[in-house]
């Protein structure tokens, strides 16, 4: 699975850990940047071509990392074709794949620990889609409102 990953200065120490994590779970993972830490950066600068990755499926999911992840949530669900949300719990990392079909996962690097972040992930990254009907249901009704 290729995963992307971007993080600004505030998740930039996170985002180094989940990269070499990810990598030696064998994902092939490509990196948005930030590739140092500039505390002058922007986080819509680093997560908009991450998304944009995740929404065209250059890449299968996104990792986005800021400081509180509020930020890049954000950011992240303003690309057509993207379900992002910001993670603080085990149970949301793999329900939002299972019933929303989450492709992307925020997380806070002044928030979240290491280790629990590399559970986060793992948790996202192994769970499936269930293609529930009425998950089915709910998700066309999410990709209306982008026209998509």
């Amino acid at each position: 699975m290729k995963i992307g990953i971007a993080a600004d200065h505030g998740g930039f120490e996170l985002k180094e850990t989940l990269h070499a994590f990810l990598t030696n779970l064998g994902y092939e993972v490509v990196d948005f940047g930030a590739y140092r830490l500039d505390s002058l950066d922007d986080y819509p600068d680093l997560i908009i071509p991450l998304a944009q990755a995740v929404s065209s499926q250059d890449v299968e999911r996104g990792v986005a990392v800021c400081g509180s992840g509020v930020g890049a949530a954000i950011v992240a669900n303003k690309i057509p074709g993207v379900r992002a949300a910001l993670i603080n719990d085990h149970f949301s990392a793999h329900q939002g794949v299972e019933d929303d079909d989450m492709n992307l996962i925020c997380l806070g690097g002044r928030i979240t620990g290491n280790r629990v972040a590399e559970e986060f992930v793992h948790a996202f990254l192994e769970a499936r889609f269930s293609g529930a009907e009425r998950h089915l249901r709910r998700l066309k009704k999410v990709i209306e409102l982008e026209g998509k």
